[in-house]
């Protein structure tokens, strides 16, 4: 044989060659059976086509605590290899980025009336991205703690910022073809808060190699974001008078007695606010255009709960409560039950990798929403701008987009705190087009870009799906939104 008479050097070279290729078929392996195992198969329900590539499951964030998140990642539609990774984040806090952003926003299957299965979203992001939805903090969906203090006491945004930190680094030593890959961060509400917060800490651990894995973060957009509470809460008041919402006198009344600059109200502010969400009771503060959901069913009935409780923060110790839902366009006002009577069935949750361990052995039912974590987060922040001025300066690509039918967030008070910031101006206010119709309005900042949806609430993709889809091609290719009429 040849090898007989080969130069041994060569021989050396060849199993060299031989064994480096073993171990990477091992490392390959090693990866295609993690991801096999949270791997999504057979998800009742999944419409047969088009085919859509999906993973679920825990990554634990804590150790000691035993605390671990639950998220649901999709492939992107094509190309996947050369898409980016974008993470969505809910806000409340206390609500799941499954029950809204996957199942209802952005992900491409949308449940179905009554929660008897799902269908394709042809407006789906994923056809921009490869998106990953985490059920954050602990005590929303699918997470868990082992440490009853975890829900009690210590919910404050340093903590869910620094979870969610720990399940980004462990949840890419578990798919690490994405560790490279160009990173955004997306989400809407109080998200606000939780994204600029964690793309904070990523820009910082960046810094430090030695320390900390590197995130190739390359910059977050937020919709309808709480944000700053002197803004937002002026600019809520002045929406609700400047919409028919409250009476001149109510609007009097509010700026009065009312200073929105400390982090405590006063009584009277208290009562002066609560009138305002009182005028709201029977519209949905979300929408205010849209239907509220009227359900009234026995599974409500049985379960002593409404269509969908929100609580308005109003104060250190002071809610407002109101329950409703979100319509508009096509959408069922009741969307939220479907996702819970969904989500709770058996066979849906083994196929989901979900309650399979931890603190969830306690069959307690998944939840849209999380009231109890409202009640007791800390919201020891008032303002996320410096984190702005910060990450901007930093090189960030920053995109604030708001709903311009949402009473909660509304968009007087997101243009309040973008000019607040003091950004150099690169376009001045205009119309956007989407299908030869204005879409909304776009003023570019040096640093940052501000669009308006028109006709869309505090959901934007829920309520304008086609036009969410064009705004986030447009902030991850770097294209313009078109400013003229085709």
């Amino acid at each position: 044989m040849w090898i007989l008479g080969a130069d041994k050097s060569v021989i050396t070279i060849m199993c060299l060659h031989i064994l480096c290729l073993l171990l990477l078929l091992k490392v390959n392996a090693k990866e295609e059976s993690y991801e096999s195992d949270d791997r999504v198969i057979n998800l009742p329900g999944q419409p047969s086509s088009p085919s859509v590539s999906h993973f679920s499951g825990y990554i634990t964030v804590n150790e000691d605590h035993g605390r671990a998140l639950f998220y649901w990642f999709f492939e992107a539609q094509s190309e996947p290899s050369n898409k980016p990774l974008l993470l969505w984040l809910n806000g409340g806090p206390g609500c799941s980025s499954i029950g809204y952003g996957a199942v209802v926003e952005v992900g491409p299957l949308i449940i179905n009336q009554n929660g008897d299965g799902l269908h394709f979203n042809p407006y789906s992001w994923y056809q921009e991205a490869n998106l990953l939805f985490v059920e954050s903090p602990v005590g929303v969906g699918f997470s868990y703690s082992n440490t009853t203090s975890d829900y009690l006491t210590i919910l404050e945004d340093n903590l869910v910022a620094e979870d969610s930190y720990n399940f980004l680094v462990n949840w890419l030593q578990q798919f690490p073809q994405f560790k490279s890959r160009d990173f955004f961060i997306a989400g809407e509400s109080y998200g606000g808060h939780y994204i600029p917060q964690l793309a904070e800490l990523v820009f910082d651990r960046n810094k430090d190699k030695s320390k900390y894995p590197f995130i190739n973060l390359k910059g977050f957009i937020v919709g309808n974001p709480k944000t700053d509470d002197y803004y937002d809460n002026k600019g809520l008041v002045e929406y609700a008078w400047s919409h028919a919402v409250i009476p001149d006198q109510q609007y009097d009344k509010a700026k009065q007695v009312c200073d929105f600059k400390k982090s405590e109200w006063s009584n009277e502010c208290n009562i002066a606010m609560n009138e305002i969400f009182t005028d709201y009771s029977e519209i949905d503060i979300y929408n205010i255009y849209a239907p509220s959901c009227r359900l009234n069913n026995s599974f409500n009935n049985n379960h002593g709960r409404e269509p969908l409780t929100k609580m308005m923060r109003i104060g250190n110790n002071n809610y407002k409560v109101k329950r409703m839902r979100i319509y508009f366009e096509g959408y069922d006002p009741c969307y939220s039950t479907y996702a819970e009577e969904y989500f709770n069935r058996v066979d849906v949750q083994s196929s989901f990798h979900a309650n399979i361990r931890g603190g969830n052995t306690n069959n307690a039912a998944w939840k849209v929403c999380n009231d109890s974590i409202l009640r007791s987060y800390n919201f020891s922040v008032f303002s996320v701008l410096p984190i702005y001025t910060k990450l901007i300066k930093g090189g960030l690509k920053i995109w604030i987009y708001s709903g311009d039918t949402d009473g909660r967030i509304p968009v007087i008070g997101t243009r309040y705190w973008v000019e607040a910031l003091g950004l150099s101006l690169k376009s001045s206010w205009q119309n956007w087009y989407h299908d030869n119709q204005v879409g909304g309005r776009i003023v570019e900042y040096e640093g940052l870009t501000y669009v308006t949806v028109r006709g869309a609430g505090h959901l934007v993709p829920l309520n304008k799906p086609s036009e969410a889809l064009s705004l986030i091609h447009s902030f991850l290719s770097g294209q313009h939104l078109p400013t003229h009429h085709k």
